[in-house]
């Protein structure tokens, strides 16, 4: 209860984060696939479009990382990422669950807002509520990619976030990493790596297809990447919680204003 009272704040952060992150790849989607939209005319290769998509996606996620928000919280607006966090032993037990409830809340509350907004255009079958689902290749296809960008996307977040000279830059780095996701991989699996990002369009737009491969798979992925880190670097390399860690407060490591790295040195 005392934890919950103090970090309530990071929790909000979390919510806010996805149901961002879910607003604008609603908008963006709809932008750039369905009929009606003078964008989708202009641009007919599916190739290009998903470039854009790509390019909105993973700027909005630096957005996110570089916030007063995500500096706060971490930016994970992602229960695979605070689990994964959570094996490697940088985030308590109690703080991972309040976690996981306020991002898949916010993936719920993020593209409910969407669909108000966006009404009818939302509901559109090239749009579909943003849902992720499994491409024409099949459910296997499927969860082996999202198992493989999984395990990618937690590599490069721990093995930049843990270097002083590459963790300024591990926001872009995951930026660049969506954009390429999205671009190359989507049409396997609609790239999501994140279950909250996928049950709250499921829920809403009443699709639940594939659903247990975006429970499993990037959680599987994460937590495999997590388990080579440390076999090659050792526990003890893994220096804190957030994506970008140069402001305070932490309520991983405890040590405000000092960056990641810095920190593990002063304890």
């Amino acid at each position: 209860m005392n934890a919950s009272a103090r970090h309530w704040p990071e929790y909000l952060i979390e919510v806010v984060g996805l149901g961002i992150f879910m607003m604008s790849a609603a908008t963006m989607t709809a932008i750039l696939e369905h009929p009606a939209s003078p964008v989708h005319v202009l641009v007919p290769s599916p190739v290009m479009r998903r470039v854009l998509m790509g390019t909105a996606m993973g700027l909005t996620a630096m957005a996110i990382v570089y916030s007063p928000w995500g500096r706060r919280s971490g930016a994970h607006i992602n229960p695979a990422v605070t689990l994964t966090y959570f094996r490697l032993g940088k985030i308590s037990g109690h703080d991972a669950a309040w976690y996981a409830c306020a991002q898949f809340i916010g993936g719920l509350v993020g593209i409910a807002t969407a669909a108000v907004l966006l009404r009818h255009w939302i509901a559109h079958p090239h749009v579909n509520f943003v849902a992720t689902l499994p491409g024409e290749r099949g459910i296997e296809v499927a969860f082996v990619a999202e198992t493989a960008i999984s395990f990618l996307l937690m590599l490069v977040i721990l093995s930049a976030s843990n270097q002083p000279r590459l963790a300024p830059f591990t926001g872009v780095i995951v930026g660049l990493l969506i954009a390429s996701f999205i671009t190359f991989e989507a049409p396997l699996s609609g790239m999501s790596m994140n279950p909250a990002r996928t049950f709250g369009p499921d829920l809403v737009g009443q699709v639940w297809r594939g659903l247990w491969i975006y429970f499993v798979a990037p959680p599987l992925g994460m937590l495999a990447a997590a388990e080579l880190y440390v076999s090659i670097r050792g526990r003890l390399a893994v220096h804190c919680a957030k994506l970008h860690h140069d402001t305070g407060p932490c309520i991983f490591c405890g040590t405000p204003g000092v960056a990641a790295p810095e920190a593990a040195a002063l304890r």
